[in-house]
């Protein structure tokens, strides 16, 4: 994919400037053989001000969820949870750091159909899974974020990208799907290296965000579209907010909707058009449902047909819980 470089950085220029209070920016540049001139913002980040020990409930969604065990219990320590938009009821789950470059399949009842790997990828730790629109026109696509840092000792994080595969209708536990070819869009963050667990993908632009994970705060960063494959793309701040610990994030197919999670709860925001992501999530959320039923909530991804969100859990450090899917359905 070429790409369009200057264009991108003018954007990136425009845009962190319009998410300064004063609108000031300068700029320094990187002498090295990988990234040019750079946007370097100077000012405070906008800052979300709402209290979200006062928040309304959203009754949006059930509030009691329907849960389903995993058939294979092998999946200790689930990340993520993305739907297919090829595959009506297909979902595509994963495991963090240190486990297999597989994506599983399954779907709302959490039956075992398989597994897609990524061909040469290292899972060194995948925090978080999405789909959506890609570089080809018509086609929808997975997106894994490499974007697990604890130690914070990571140069570089990645998102792996790739077409949604053809999965066979006898799909089965036995099915394994090879993916030769990744896309890989190595990112890095302005100031060094953050932790984080939460990557969207906005459906009307392509642009990836990533929220960082960390105490009391959260830092939310996008990589504008078109991402490159080839460079190191610097990833640009928007906004910072008041969530501890953020594990998922995800948008709905249609754009309209927004959710952001931690272990212990779950915030929804509601869209207002084609806004930017970080204008949404500047608003004040409402606390959405969520039963507390996970020893180690990890992942959240809306239904495809928009008719209510998954939820998912590590169960590696809790053995007296079951691997399983909660599905909050949408109220009519």
């Amino acid at each position: 994919m070429k790409h369009l470089f200057p264009v991108f950085l003018f954007a990136a220029f425009g845009i962190q400037a319009s998410c300064n209070k004063s609108g000031k920016t300068d700029e320094v540049t990187r002498k090295d053989s990988t990234t040019t001139t750079i946007p370097v913002i100077t000012d405070t980040l906008p800052r979300a001000g709402y209290d979200l020990s006062n928040l309304d409930p959203c009754t949006v969604f059930s509030a009691t969820p329907v849960v389903n065990n995993m058939q294979n219990q092998s999946y200790l320590e689930l990340s993520g949870v993305a739907a297919s938009r090829v595959y009506a009821g297909i979902l595509f789950v994963h495991e963090d750091s240190g486990n297999r470059n597989e994506i599983y399949i399954t779907n709302s009842k959490g039956e075992d159909l398989g597994k897609i790997v990524l061909d040469g990828i290292v899972n060194r730790d995948w925090e978080d899974i999405a789909v959506g629109p890609g570089p080809e026109a018509g086609k929808s696509y997975i997106y894994v974020g490499e974007i697990g840092d604890n130690k914070t000792q990571y140069p570089s994080v990645f998102v792996y990208r790739f077409p949604e595969p053809s999965i066979p209708a006898n799909v089965s536990a036995q099915t394994t799907i090879h993916i030769p070819a990744v896309d890989k869009i190595q990112l890095i963050y302005p100031k060094g290296a953050v932790n984080a667990e939460s990557l969207l993908v906005d459906p009307f632009t392509k642009d990836i965000f990533i929220a960082t994970k960390e105490k009391d705060r959260s830092t939310l960063f996008v990589a504008r579209y078109p991402q490159s494959t080839t460079q190191i793309t610097t990833l640009i701040p928007l906004a910072l907010l008041p969530f501890d610990h953020l594990t998922a994030g995800d948008i709905s197919p249609d754009g309209s909707e927004v959710l952001l999670r931690n272990n212990g709860q779950i915030w929804y925001w509601n869209r207002e058009g084609h806004e930017d992501i970080a204008k949404t999530i500047l608003r004040k959320p409402q606390d959405a449902p969520y039963a507390r039923n996970e020893p180690q909530g990890e992942g959240i991804g809306f239904a495809a047909d928009g008719s209510g969100y998954f939820t998912n859990s590590e169960i590696k450090d809790h053995p007296s819980h079951s691997s399983a899917l909660s599905f909050y359905k949408r109220n009519k």
